[in-house]
């Protein structure tokens, strides 16, 4: 009986940077777990947290919205080149800790729910329209439930 190859997971360069003051953020090998049960492409990625002085800023000069969000996606490269893609993902960590407490989630869960969402945004996962976002919600909660966390759109 021949064994079916497994399809090898996307190569990844990942910089994870903490620069907010806040505790209680998980540690680099579980954000790269949820990073790379994301992953479809080549990625070179840096994920930051950030304060919510830099959120605010960050989502002022590039969105014109003059608050912190939860999470921004900044695509830089997709480099033929290279045959990768290049980027960073800033998580708010004041908003994000907020918004668990509010949807009565965990940290953590919430946490992973923001880094698969912004490396589907990297790659080209959108949700302006009702069919697109029905999609992205759909594979995000399959990869959430992979890590025994609750669908966050139930």
């Amino acid at each position: 009986m021949n064994a079916i190859p497994r399809r090898a997971k996307p190569e990844l360069a990942l910089a994870v940077q903490f620069a907010s003051g806040a505790a209680e953020l998980p540690p680099r090998w579980r954000l790269r777990r949820w990073v790379r049960a994301a992953l479809e492409k080549k990625v070179a990625l840096t994920l930051r947290f950030v304060d919510e002085d830099e959120g605010r800023a960050l989502n002022r000069d590039f969105r014109d919205q003059d608050h912190a969000t939860n999470v921004l996606t900044f695509v830089y490269a997709d480099v033929p080149k290279r045959d990768a893609l290049e980027g960073d993902i800033v998580i708010c960590a004041p908003v994000l800790k907020r918004e668990a407490k509010a949807q009565g989630r965990t940290l953590e869960a919430h946490c992973a729910h923001l880094v698969i969402h912004g490396v589907l945004h990297l790659q080209g996962w959108d949700h302006q329209g009702r069919v697109e976002a029905e999609e992205m919600e759909a594979r995000e909660a399959e990869l959430l439930r992979r890590f025994g966390y609750e669908n966050p759109y139930a």
